[in-house]
């Protein structure tokens, strides 16, 4: 059907509908459009700021600029769905439509926008299902994105936004993107990307974001590419979740795990250390003990009795030794209390200044990023005593031993603190004894003192408070051991 301008505004009228019309530089608002908002003439501003800023709703207000720009530039016309307020205070659901989106053909020079008020049903069931979206979205924290390539442009939904921490107003920017992901997952969020754009495979990562407040969260992101009707890639939509509740439980019932096997592990060497030595040294004494009865001569047998010394010595070694493990244990229960890690180096330094003058060792330290912790302080005494002479006595035969120790904060782990000793001795092969490094016994150097107890227990006292240490060596230059409480 055809209508010429003088039969449009007649038809018009008879609907009720409200219309723009624009000419050049100027544009009419129909008395119809003003009325069905309930404004009079006087309470309107005939400008296109006006309608953006009072009237349009902020969600809406976007698209319908870029949409009405392009009409009035490009000759572009468009449809589209918009609420507007009504001087009653509420908002009301339009569709919008210019000339060419009409069911009927018209025949004007200007350009006219048409604004019809939706009151069929059918847009009730619309906005229950968007209702339900947003609803949806909210309770399970899950945004909505879309990049378009072509206008280099980026769209976020108000559920992005609010998890992201911007304002609703605020406008993304493709230059921004890196500044929402974790310096450690940048990389990450680059590969699935460029992929994703140039290729066209989708994605579906957990990844580490950043909110606009600095929080770091994890997140369930996935995206899919958009195509146009060249099959080219045009742009990317995607959604993301917060799932950080549900990672840092995850994350914990996987520390939990490590720490139940590390300590299954501790128990199978314990038991080892138990029903080896403990059987080795029975069986030593019972040989003695039957050499003696087989001998007759008294001066043979008091010779043998030294040896019957040596192994009562080493059995009671041994024996301390397992119940200083023991011991670990039981002490977890121990009340904590506010530990000085300055207090406590000093303390260790005067009690082993000796050593440390016989061998020409420089200690420097720097407690000032954490001055302090909750802990027992008897662990923390022997957890930095025990790592301080290790470096001392498995110093480089060509240097004198200098040694830094310091505490942090890592920000990586909510904050937890961490304490850091390095020094520039021989070093450890952690190829050939990584995996025994912390065994019961286990040695790697020469030293005739070395007995391989002191890094079992500490290791004990950290993770019987859920602690965590590592090491870091290369042979000839030096080890760093970081303790995270």
């Amino acid at each position: 059907m055809i209508l010429n301008k003088k039969l449009l505004k007649n038809v018009i009228d008879d609907l009720d509908a409200g219309y723009w019309e624009l000419n050049n530089n100027t544009s009419y608002w129909s008395s119809a459009f003003i009325k069905n908002l309930g404004y009079s003439p006087e309470e309107i501003t005939v400008k296109l700021n006006f309608f953006l800023d009072h009237i349009i709703h902020k969600d809406d207000r976007n698209l319908f600029k870029d949409n009405f720009y392009s009409l009035v530039r490009h000759d572009s016309h468009f449809k589209q769905t918009i609420s507007l307020l009504c001087k009653d205070g509420e908002y009301r659901e339009y569709v919008c439509k210019t000339n060419e989106e009409l069911p009927v053909n018209i025949q004007v020079d200007s350009k006219v926008v048409f604004f019809f008020e939706v009151k069929l049903k059918t847009h009730e069931k619309v906005k229950d299902d968007q209702f339900y979206f947003y609803e949806t979205a909210a309770m399970t924290s899950t945004g909505s994105w879309y990049v378009d390539f072509k206008n280099r442009k980026s769209y976020w939904d108000m559920q992005t936004r609010k998890i992201l921490g911007f304002p609703d107003d605020f406008i993304p920017s493709l230059k921004m993107a890196s500044d929402l992901y974790a310096e450690e997952h940048k990389q990450l969020a680059a590969d699935v990307f460029f992929n994703c754009a140039m290729t066209g495979k989708p994605f579906n990562i957990q990844i580490i974001m950043i909110t606009a407040q600095g929080k770091r969260f994890w997140a369930k992101a996935m995206g899919k590419a958009v195509y146009n009707d060249n099959k080219e890639v045009e742009g990317i939509r995607g959604v993301f979740q917060d799932i950080d509740d549900l990672k840092q439980k995850e994350l914990s019932l996987l520390k939990t795990s490590d720490i139940i096997t590390s300590q299954n592990s501790r128990l199978f060497n314990f038991a080892h250390i138990v029903s080896h030595n403990l059987r080795s040294h029975s069986s030593n004494l019972g040989l003695i003990v039957q050499m003696i009865e087989d001998l007759d001569s008294p001066q043979e047998k008091l010779e043998l009795l030294d040896n019957i010394k040596d192994i009562s010595e080493s059995l009671n070694t041994t024996i301390e030794h397992l119940n200083e493990v023991v011991t670990i244990q039981t002490n977890i229960n121990q009340n904590t209390e506010t530990v000085s890690f300055k207090e406590t180096f000093s303390q260790i330094v005067r009690s082993i200044s000796n050593i440390i003058r016989i061998n020409k060792a420089t200690i420097n330290s720097d407690f000032s990023k954490v001055e302090t912790i909750e802990y027992i302080p008897a662990y923390l005494d022997s957890i930095m005593l025990n790592l301080i002479t290790n470096a001392i006595k498995y110093k480089h035969p060509d240097r004198n031993p200098t040694i830094h120790i310091k505490t942090y904060n890592d920000v990586k782990r909510n904050g937890r603190p961490v304490m850091e000793i390095v020094d520039n001795g021989r070093g450890i092969d952690l190829k050939k004894f990584g995996d025994k490094l912390f065994g019961m016994y286990k040695t790697f150097h020469y030293n005739e003192d070395a007995v391989g107890i002191g890094l079992f227990i500490t290791k004990n006292q950290i993770e019987s408070l859920n602690g965590e240490i590592s090491v870091k060596s290369e042979v000839d230059k030096g080890t760093t051991f970081t303790i995270k409480f």
